[in-house]
């Protein structure tokens, strides 16, 4: 069938060729239209039950998560000359398209008690820019006895301040994201210049904005890496301008095929599929190496380009296919998955790894049947004295020392047995990163002064229309709850409503500090008039907008719904079920379960909650992908003896790199456990060659086990060797990110993939030599 097949592609060269091209460049037409994609939640489900109360309190209270923060540390912070450098950054911002809010120390606005109206009316508490020391220290002195803002804006015992720049939730969530950081960043520039000081900026849009650009400039850095990599080393293996330049252009077709097929199902770019161009150079050049080394052997033997060709094609297409087949499994699984961010990455990488066989098989024999016959120093690769001494040392192996290669086996095995029972499932929002980078450090400066920025929301929902104001149980229950999250390590203060009240009762009786408390029974007489006050002045220019708008932000239209905001540690997957716990135990001790509901909720729940389903769902995946690869193999073999000795090399370097990550430390997150599934569908295409090639060299030697591994280690033992090099060189290139998870991903799989090839090449041959009783196959 094979050998018709190349005849057939012979004869339709040209059109076949036609065809591709044309093919080729519609789908460079589709690619031109790719779009990146700027949501973060679609790594859960949409019946995932965090995801849901997620939405509901998105409609309910608008977003969270979209605030940049702002840090200063200075002891000089109430001189009025930086005083004023600070106002003038404030303004700036205020200016930034995009930017919907800045709460700061000089927008700060305190409410005075007007006897006559019988209201509350916000002032500016600040009257910058400062000509006079003594204005300013008097202005400080009003609002260091206002408790609201302590350690909301300002951390007194350290002299740490901040500004909050909340940002549209529309504009960060679209390609302009990164025009509103990049002016933000141009402001707080000048500020550092005119002040000569640090400032610190965190906060998850501003996290994820400068990590989603570094990902996205390293993935097209990786991906003309990669084709640099593969280009230099397949010259240096066949000394061939011709070849190295036609299997570029085999991986610069899947490239294109890979985004243009995103742009066709209607996806954008992700932090995952952005992987998929960099992984089909990698896993693209394979095809060139098979269809090349066997079209060399073949020519070398025969003399003849076009019954080379035809050989090549004969003998490496039902080989290719079936790598091609196992590698898209390994990928494709992931469709399986419940989630769309796996779903989208499974499928495009799953059709284009197996679109990368037929570009191969229709691009490859009649491009080299146009090009002249291949010479002596194209060939001598085949003859590398350095190779071949291996592959005798091999033999040996195989047939003088099959003890030692099963006891070797054995004990690396059971250490990384033991390693796997070290490994630990746990991912942070920013543990990719160095810890001396500075997204990294002012992430932990604010942890330290102001108790994190990760944003966690809790609803308390009374159940009944203005449940929140018919008495004072719920406003004591919710103060008592944030005094409880106020005192965790691993929170920032609590923001709700109660905190606006309290602060409307100190002003109430004149500003008295010592008034800051939750209002008596009596006091409510005057919270009613306050709340509509404050509608009234939500779009005043005086800085009472900001605070209103503020406390508005924290009780639903109804006054049934109160929403507590606190900021905190980024303290990882595995720490965080631990501590919702803990709050959720807490709430359900101060919250009377009968007349409240409380939810928790927030991005970084949801984030959190995203990378642990990614993490299940890619563990799923490696099962459902062992599985289906083992179906192909049994129907391509059709012997259970040949198919247990081709599962347990490819078995072996999962589980050492399994131990690997064990006793190193290494924790399971989306991209190390994604290397798993990566490698399978890699390591089972040195499989899949060698045995193929084991079954036809069998009748060539009569049915002799002997004489057909022999044969087979020598002749197809030179092109695995050259294929891992290419696959090692092309994943090594991720060890030189600045992330670690594309580190690991890097290093992880090239180790998989020299282990892979160690034991399909030493242990492979061992264990199909003792099935066979060292007797006929």
């Amino acid at each position: 069938m094979w050998y018709k097949a190349g005849k057939t592609i012979l004869r339709f060269r040209i059109s076949l060729l036609f065809l591709l091209f044309v093919a080729t460049a519609f789908m460079a037409w589709q690619a031109s239209k790719v779009q990146l994609s700027y949501d973060f939640t679609r790594a859960l489900p949409t019946d995932n039950p965090k995801f849901i109360a997620y939405q509901d309190f998105l409609k309910q209270f608008g977003n969270d998560g979209n605030t940049v923060v702002i840090g200063i540390q200075a002891n000089r912070f109430y001189e009025k000359d930086f005083f004023n450098e600070v106002y003038a950054l404030s303004q700036r911002l205020k200016k930034v398209p995009g930017v919907n809010e800045v709460l700061s120390v000089p927008d700060a606005v305190t409410l005075l008690n007007d006897a006559e109206k019988q209201q509350l009316v916000p002032q500016k508490i600040f009257n910058p820019p400062y000509a006079n020391q003594a204005d300013l220290d008097s202005a400080k002195s009003t609002f260091e006895n206002l408790p609201f803002y302590r350690t909301l804006l300002y951390n007194p015992e350290k002299k740490a301040y901040l500004l909050g720049v909340t940002v549209n939730k529309d504009s960060i969530n679209s390609k302009y994201r990164t025009v509103i950081v990049n002016n933000i960043l141009k402001e707080t520039g000048i500020f550092e210049s005119n002040t000569k000081s640090t400032l610190q900026i965190s906060g998850l849009p501003f996290i994820r904005t400068v990590i989603g650009d570094r990902i996205k400039d390293e993935m097209n850095w990786f991906l003309i890496g990669s084709l640099v990599l593969s280009a230099i080393t397949l010259f240096i293996f066949f000394r061939s301008v011709s070849a190295t330049i036609m299997s570029l252009l085999v991986v610069g077709m899947g490239v294109i095929w890979s985004v243009g097929t995103l742009v066709l199902f209607g996806y954008k770019i992700t932090l995952l599929t952005a992987l998929i161009p960099p992984l089909v150079v990698v896993i693209g050049i394979p095809n060139c190496i098979y269809f090349l080394n066997k079209y060399h052997t073949a020519y070398k033997e025969k003399g003849n380009k076009e019954e080379a060709l035809v050989t090549m094609v004969g003998r490496m297409g039902i080989v290719t296919l079936f790598c091609n087949i196992a590698a898209a499994i390994g990928f494709a699984v992931f469709a399986l998955t419940k989630s769309q961010l796996l779903k989208e990455f499974g499928a495009v990488a799953g059709i284009n790894i197996l679109l990368l066989f037929f570009i191969s098989l229709f691009f490859i024999p009649p491009v080299l049947s146009f090009l002249p016959a291949p010479k002596t120093k194209h060939t001598k690769y085949l003859d590398n004295a350095f190779l071949a001494s291996i592959l005798v040392k091999i033999e040996r192996w195989t047939f003088h020392h099959t003890r030692m290669v099963y006891m070797v086996t054995i004990i690396v095995t059971v250490i990384s047995i033991i390693g796997i029972f070290r490994i630990k499932s746990e991912g942070f929002i920013v543990d990719d990163l160095p810890k001396a980078d500075k997204i990294y450090t002012d992430l932990k400066w604010f942890e330290d002064n102001f108790g994190g920025v990760m944003p966690l929301e809790i609803i308390v929902d009374t159940k009944k229309k203005n449940g929140l104001m018919r008495s004072v149980k719920p406003i004591a229950a919710i103060d008592e709850f944030s005094a409880y999250l106020d005192s965790s390590e691993y929170t920032a203060r609590p923001l709700s409503f109660v905190e606006g009240l309290k602060f409307a009762k100190q002003a109430f009786y004149d500003g008295d500090s010592l008034s800051y408390a939750i209002p008596y029974e009596s006091d409510l007489a005057f919270i009613g008039p306050y709340l509509k006050a404050k509608k009234d002045s939500s779009s005043k220019s005086d800085g009472s907008g900001a605070f209103n708008r503020l406390i508005n932000n924290f009780i639903d239209s109804n006054k049934q719904k109160a929403r507590i905001s606190v900021n905190m540690k980024d303290v990882g997957s595995a720490k965080l079920p631990e501590l919702l716990a803990a709050f959720e135990a807490r709430a359900n001790q101060v919250f009377d379960t009968a007349t409240y509901k409380v939810s928790f909720t927030g991005s970084s729940v949801s984030f959190l909650e995203g990378s642990s389903f990614i993490i299940n769902g890619l563990k799923e995946s490696i099962f459902w992908a062992f599985l289906l690869i083992t179906l192909c193999m049994l129907y391509l073999f059709k012997s259970m003896r040949i198919l247990v000795s081709s599962l347990i090399p490819n078995l072996i370097p999962l589980i050492v790199t399994a131990g690997v990550m064990g006793w190193a430390g290494i924790a399971l997150k989306p991209s190390t456990v994604l290397v798993f599934s990566v490698a399978l569908g890699i390591v089972i295409d040195v499989t899949i060659r060698f045995l193929i090639n084991y079954k036809q060299e069998l009748p060539a030697h009569n049915n002799q086990v002997n004489p057909t591994l022999i044969h087979t280690i020598r002749h197809t033992g030179i092109s695995i060797i050259y294929t891992s090099l290419v696959l090692i060189a092309g994943f090594v290139i991720f060890s030189f990110s600045d992330f670690g998870g594309t580190k690991a991903l890097g290093w992880l799989t090239s180790l998989t993939l020299v282990v892979g090839t160690i034991t399909n090449l030493v242990l492979l041959p061992v264990l199909i030599l003792t099935i066979s009783g060292n007797k006929k196959g």
